[in-house]
Protein backbone atom coordinates (compact mmCIF):
# COMPACT_ATOMS: atom_id res chain seq x y z
CA UNK A 1 0.00 0.00 0.00
CA UNK A 2 1.54 3.39 -0.91
CA UNK A 3 1.56 6.36 1.48
CA UNK A 4 3.02 9.74 1.83
CA UNK A 5 3.14 11.23 5.28
CA UNK A 6 3.79 14.73 5.25
CA UNK A 7 5.69 16.58 8.75
CA UNK A 8 7.19 19.75 9.79
CA UNK A 9 3.91 21.79 9.74
CA UNK A 10 3.05 24.35 12.31
CA UNK A 11 2.67 27.75 13.44
CA UNK A 12 5.13 30.43 12.87
CA UNK A 13 5.19 33.95 12.87
CA UNK A 14 5.75 36.04 9.16
CA UNK A 15 9.22 36.30 8.11
CA UNK A 16 9.73 32.94 9.72
CA UNK A 17 10.98 29.58 7.85
CA UNK A 18 9.66 25.67 8.11
CA UNK A 19 10.73 22.56 6.54
CA UNK A 20 7.94 20.02 5.39
CA UNK A 21 8.96 16.62 4.63
CA UNK A 22 6.95 13.80 2.91
CA UNK A 23 8.24 9.83 3.01
CA UNK A 24 6.53 7.50 0.59
CA UNK A 25 6.44 4.09 1.15
CA UNK A 26 5.30 1.01 -0.33
CA UNK A 27 7.38 1.88 -3.24
CA UNK A 28 9.74 3.69 -4.77
CA UNK A 29 9.08 7.34 -6.32
CA UNK A 30 12.85 7.70 -7.04
CA UNK A 31 11.76 7.65 -11.00
CA UNK A 32 9.35 9.87 -10.74
CA UNK A 33 8.73 13.58 -10.46
CA UNK A 34 6.88 14.56 -6.77
CA UNK A 35 5.20 17.89 -5.68
CA UNK A 36 3.66 19.85 -3.29
CA UNK A 37 0.36 21.49 -3.30
CA UNK A 38 -1.77 23.30 -1.14
CA UNK A 39 -4.94 24.41 -0.05
CA UNK A 40 -5.82 27.58 1.92
CA UNK A 41 -9.67 28.21 3.39
CA UNK A 42 -12.29 28.45 0.72
CA UNK A 43 -9.66 28.08 -2.56
CA UNK A 44 -8.75 25.72 -4.55
CA UNK A 45 -5.98 23.03 -4.23
CA UNK A 46 -3.28 24.56 -6.25
CA UNK A 47 0.35 23.31 -7.06
CA UNK A 48 3.48 25.21 -5.34
CA UNK A 49 6.45 22.85 -6.31
CA UNK A 50 7.78 20.49 -8.33
CA UNK A 51 10.80 18.36 -9.49
CA UNK A 52 12.15 16.00 -11.56
CA UNK A 53 13.03 12.21 -10.59
CA UNK A 54 16.85 13.84 -10.65
CA UNK A 55 16.24 16.63 -8.95
CA UNK A 56 17.43 18.99 -11.96
CA UNK A 57 14.60 20.42 -12.67
CA UNK A 58 12.52 22.16 -10.83
CA UNK A 59 9.24 24.36 -11.24
CA UNK A 60 7.85 27.00 -8.59
CA UNK A 61 4.89 29.00 -8.58
CA UNK A 62 5.46 32.77 -8.74
CA UNK A 63 4.38 33.40 -5.28
CA UNK A 64 6.92 31.28 -3.64
CA UNK A 65 9.99 31.93 -5.95
CA UNK A 66 13.10 32.73 -3.99
CA UNK A 67 11.28 31.96 -0.96
CA UNK A 68 10.69 28.46 -1.13
CA UNK A 69 13.19 25.28 -1.97
CA UNK A 70 12.28 22.57 -2.86
CA UNK A 71 14.55 18.83 -2.61
CA UNK A 72 14.69 15.43 -2.52
CA UNK A 73 16.27 12.60 -1.37
CA UNK A 74 15.86 9.17 -3.52
CA UNK A 75 18.02 6.90 -0.96
CA UNK A 76 15.57 7.55 1.81
CA UNK A 77 12.39 8.04 -0.67
CA UNK A 78 11.52 11.85 0.71
CA UNK A 79 11.12 15.01 -0.91
CA UNK A 80 11.57 18.13 1.24
CA UNK A 81 10.30 21.81 1.03
CA UNK A 82 12.29 24.53 2.89
CA UNK A 83 9.95 27.38 2.82
CA UNK A 84 11.50 30.98 4.36
CA UNK A 85 10.76 34.70 4.59
CA UNK A 86 6.96 33.09 5.16
CA UNK A 87 4.08 35.18 4.92
CA UNK A 88 0.63 35.30 6.45
CA UNK A 89 -0.98 34.26 2.89
CA UNK A 90 1.36 31.06 3.10
CA UNK A 91 -1.15 29.54 5.32
CA UNK A 92 -2.78 26.82 3.78
CA UNK A 93 -2.50 22.59 4.53
CA UNK A 94 0.36 21.11 2.50
CA UNK A 95 0.23 18.22 0.54
CA UNK A 96 2.50 16.20 -1.10
CA UNK A 97 1.47 14.07 -4.17
CA UNK A 98 3.09 11.60 -6.44
CA UNK A 99 1.75 10.03 -10.14
CA UNK A 100 1.61 6.63 -10.93
CA UNK A 101 4.17 6.49 -13.46
CA UNK A 102 6.13 9.31 -15.51
CA UNK A 103 3.20 9.75 -17.93
CA UNK A 104 0.84 10.12 -15.43
CA UNK A 105 -0.82 12.41 -12.93
CA UNK A 106 -0.56 13.26 -9.60
CA UNK A 107 -2.38 10.05 -8.01
CA UNK A 108 -0.68 9.86 -5.08
CA UNK A 109 -1.68 12.13 -2.02
CA UNK A 110 -0.69 12.33 1.91
CA UNK A 111 -3.07 13.20 4.19
CA UNK A 112 -1.66 17.15 4.30
CA UNK A 113 -0.08 18.98 7.38
CA UNK A 114 -1.23 22.20 8.21
CA UNK A 115 0.99 25.65 7.99
CA UNK A 116 -0.03 28.52 9.90
CA UNK A 117 1.49 31.93 9.56
CA UNK A 118 0.97 34.46 12.03
CA UNK A 119 1.20 38.54 11.26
Amino acid sequence: QVQLVESGGGLVQAGGSLRLSCEASGRTFSFYGMGWFRQAPGKERELVVQISWTGATTYYTDSVKGRFTISRDNAKNTVYLQMNSLKPEDTAVYYCAAPDSRTSGYVYWGQGTQVTVSS
